[in-house]
């Protein structure tokens, strides 16, 4: 037989970070200072707009790399 515990944590973990991901879209809104740290790029001009969060991507990698080494620790 197979032991489907170890798929378990894994489906189980997944669900997790979909539903944090849902719930930061959900409040993302509501939060002030997403998308606009000191270091995310926004230009605009007549016929163009760009937008590119850097700060903000880097502060959420650290984040999720943070979550992810708590959850991997035996």
């Amino acid at each position: 037989m197979f032991d489907v515990s170890g798929i378990g944590k894994v489906l189980l973990i997944i669900g997790l970070v979909i539903a944090g991901i849902g719930v930061l879209f959900l409040l993302g809104g509501k939060i002030p200072w997403i998308g606009r740290l000191p270091g995310d790029f926004y230009y605009k001009s007549k016929n163009i707009t760009f937008y590119f969060p850097l700060a903000t991507s880097i502060v959420v990698s650290i984040i999720l790399t943070i979550i992810v080494l708590f959850i991997s620790r035996k």
